[in-house]
């Protein structure tokens, strides 16, 4: 069993108020549950307007297959227009460790 994970420091563009920062993080959180079936949650500076930290797991019994999909997780998060992907920090983890 293989456990990987996916730290993202993100630097929203316009955004003014929390309201309107959860209308960008939330659509993010949600396309990477749906196209990916990954556990997807905004995990620190919800205070912050202009930052946002979200986390992303996903197990598999598959390295080679978990490493795909964190890097196509990767790859959807930069892409996105509206934010700026300051940093990624992934990890990899077994069952032995």
């Amino acid at each position: 069993m293989y456990v990987g994970t996916l730290s993202f420091d993100l630097l929203l563009g316009d955004v003014r108020s929390l309201k309107e920062k959860r209308s960008v993080v939330r659509p993010i959180i949600a396309e990477l549950q749906r196209k990916f079936a990954v556990s997807v949650a905004e995990t620190g500076s919800q205070n912050l307007h202009r930052r946002a930290h979200i986390g992303l797991a996903m197990v598999s019994g598959d390295v080679g297959h978990l490493t795909d999909v964190l890097d196509r997780c990767e790859r959807m998060v930069a892409g996105r227009p509206e934010v700026e992907l300051l940093s990624v920090r992934r990890r990899m983890h077994t069952d032995e460790d």
